[in-house]
């Protein structure tokens, strides 16, 4: 296996991996590598820097590596990454200001906000897969959401 740093022509970065060097000529080739960001199927490889290990013997005789602060890597491990990671950031942050977190309650009050038994709000909340099935078969509007909810419910 191989991994590759992406590049497409809107200059989205992303990794891949691939078989082989001959796997990742085949498929883009056949227009199968495509842009994780917009889509784009004009991709190549970017400029990388490889990932060589020393010799067992060469780690083991220099010791521990230094490492960067504990900060700067909190730091940056908190930030997003790509413009998509940004944009659900961003979503999520509208979504926990503008409506209200029900948990799993969330198919009965949605029910019942379609049905006019409950004043509507923008609500969100859990819903085991069946039960948001029903929902939408009964004309409710819902749509799942692209991030974990990660609230406690005990």
């Amino acid at each position: 296996m191989i991994n590759y740093t992406l590049k497409c022509a809107n200059d989205h970065r992303f990794d891949s991996w691939f078989q082989s060097a001959d796997a990742f000529d085949k498929l883009k080739a056949a227009g199968m590598v495509t842009c994780a960001a917009c889509g784009d199927a004009s991709v190549e490889k970017a400029m990388m820097s490889p990932r060589v290990r020393p010799a067992r013997t060469a780690a083991a005789a220099t010791g521990p590596q230094e490492t960067a602060p504990a900060e700067s890597a909190t730091a940056s491990l908190s930030q997003p990454a790509t413009e998509a990671q940004a944009a659900l950031k961003k979503l999520r942050k509208q979504v926990e200001e503008n409506s209200d977190y029900v948990g799993k309650d969330f198919a009965a009050q949605a029910r019942a906000m379609h049905e006019g038994n409950t004043p509507e709000r923008a609500i969100y909340g859990e819903a085991k897969l069946e039960d948001a099935k029903a929902l939408v078969e009964d004309g409710v509007p819902v749509a799942p959401l692209p991030f974990n909810i990660g609230r406690k419910t005990n």
